[in-house]
């Protein structure tokens, strides 16, 4: 009797202990637990500790953001091409309530109604918009399937296409595609280096012959100056070797202006020439010469003329002569020149370096 007694305070007691276990629910933080008893819905349980009525049933909901893979399949879009297209599509339960009662499995039905926006959106597009607006495109569909999944409580928060595989003569010809692009930009690129060397090629030796004819032109400007000088130096010595000629020669009698011209005719015969032309009045040079040297001439007298004397006949030293330039006066003049040149020189650089500032721009 005592053992039936005991064994029958040992069931209650795992009963009330089993009750007691059933009536509590802990609720993790990112979950929510669905409440029914008895087939009726009796709310909504938070994170914690619950306690529900015993033999409840509490269905827990993951609140967290889950990521599902939609399954790769084959689409042909607006302008024929078979393409393979897979996404990824991030969605987050907002309603435990209606993702539980209003879809049967919110998550499978999620991933179908992902599969079907997608091929029919990649079917209404070409190859090439797929290829470039990716961004778009996964912005259209998160928003198609967030306005359909908002009735289930499930928020689709991204969508993202993971490859876009074309058919194999498709990728073949989109290579060439590319290979014949890039090609041509190459040609663009080529040429347009070809265009530009020569036009700097142009432009250089535009410069170098501007160069060349300012040189020649300033090296004609000093020659035809030293010339200049050179000739008025000479013209002025010349003037003064006459004038002192002239000043000694007034005082020279005939006899001695024989000597000089027979010394004249000795230098004349003394040069290499093999032909020499006398003048018609040699004969008489040396008749008078004859004739100063055998003394049945006399000579004449002359009285030496005085510098004024001279003047009245010539004129003036200074009128005739000019002003005569010093050595320091002729270096000034140089100086100030190559100062001119080397001005010059800058003006033109500074021209050629905004010109090339000017074709880098």
């Amino acid at each position: 009797m005592d053992g039936w007694i005991i064994g029958v305070t040992i069931f209650i007691a795992i009963i009330i202990v089993y009750i007691l276990t059933s009536s509590i629910r802990i609720i993790k933080p990112y979950e929510r637990g669905i409440y029914i008893f008895l087939g009726k819905y009796r709310g909504i349980l938070n994170p914690g500790l619950n306690f529900v009525w015993p033999f409840a049933q509490v269905i827990r909901m993951d609140m967290r953001t889950q990521t599902w893979d939609v399954p790769k399949q084959e689409v042909i879009t607006r302008d024929n091409s078979p393409t393979a297209v897979d996404a990824v599509i991030y969605i987050r339960v907002v309603d435990a309530e209606k993702a539980f009662f209003e879809v049967q499995d919110y998550k499978l039905a999620t991933i179908n109604l992902a599969r079907t926006t997608l091929r029919s959106v990649i079917g209404n597009m070409n190859l090439d918009e797929i290829l470039y607006n990716r961004e778009q495109i996964n912005t259209h569909l998160r928003d198609v399937l967030d306005e359909a999944t908002d009735k289930w409580g499930v928020k689709v928060e991204a969508v993202e296409i993971k490859e876009v595989d074309p058919a194999a003569r498709v990728k073949q010809a989109m290579e060439a595609q590319t290979a014949a692009e890039r090609e041509r930009r190459a040609a663009i690129l080529k040429a347009d280096g070809i265009k530009r060397s020569q036009i700097l090629e142009a432009e250089g030796k535009k410069r170098a012959r501007i160069l060349e004819a300012e040189g020649k032109k300033q090296a004609q400007i000093l020659e035809a100056q030293g010339l200049r000088l050179a000739t008025i130096l000479q013209a002025q010595g010349e003037a003064q070797r006459y004038r002192i000629i002239s000043l000694g020669s007034a005082a020279l009698t005939s006899k001695a202006l024989s000597v000089l011209s027979l010394d004249t005719l000795t230098k004349v015969a003394d040069g290499q020439a093999t032909k020499i032309i006398f003048p018609f009045e040699i004969s008489k040079l040396i008749e008078s010469t004859s004739k100063y040297l055998a003394g049945e001439e006399k000579e004449e007298k002359i009285s030496p003329m005085s510098y004024r004397d001279i003047e009245k006949i010539v004129g003036n030293a200074k009128d005739i002569l000019g002003p005569i330039p010093s050595y320091e006066e002729m270096v000034k003049d140089l100086e100030e020149q190559k100062k001119k040149e080397e001005e010059e020189k800058k003006i033109d650089l500074s021209e050629d370096e905004e010109k090339s500032l000017f074709q880098e721009k």
